[in-house]
């Protein structure tokens, strides 16, 4: 078992930064890639970024050279660093881990609001 905690949501300005949080505790071990989802109103959730346990990342097209995804194995926690903010990155934001190791996150967390509105 795997257990994800979000934090770091937020209302934030058009331009602005958030830096949201992903601490896992449980069966750390067994995690293979973290990533970030978002879900906004109305829309599916889609992934935003993830990151392997070697370091390798991706992100979603509309994210790329605005938002960074890094982990701290130190500390067992992922981040997702969001600049340049846009009222469309508006919506809840989960983490999710892969223990399978076949590409399916089987663990979520709660989800943060990240509001971007003036």
């Amino acid at each position: 078992q795997v257990q994800l905690v979000e934090s770091g949501g937020g209302l934030v300005q058009p331009g602005g930064s958030l830096r949201l949080s992903c601490a896992a505790s449980g069966s750390i071990f067994s995690i293979n890639t973290m990533g970030w989802y978002r879900q906004a109103p109305g829309k599916q959730r889609e992934l935003v970024a993830a990151i392997t346990s070697g370091g390798d990342t991706n992100y979603a097209d509309s994210v790329k050279g605005r938002f960074t995804i890094s982990r701290d194995n130190t500390k067992n926690t992922v981040y997702l660093q969001m600049n340049s903010l846009k009222p469309e990155d508006t919506g809840v934001y989960y983490c999710a881990s892969d223990t399978t190791g076949a590409g399916k996150y089987d663990y979520w967390g709660q989800g943060t609001q990240v509001t971007v509105s003036s």
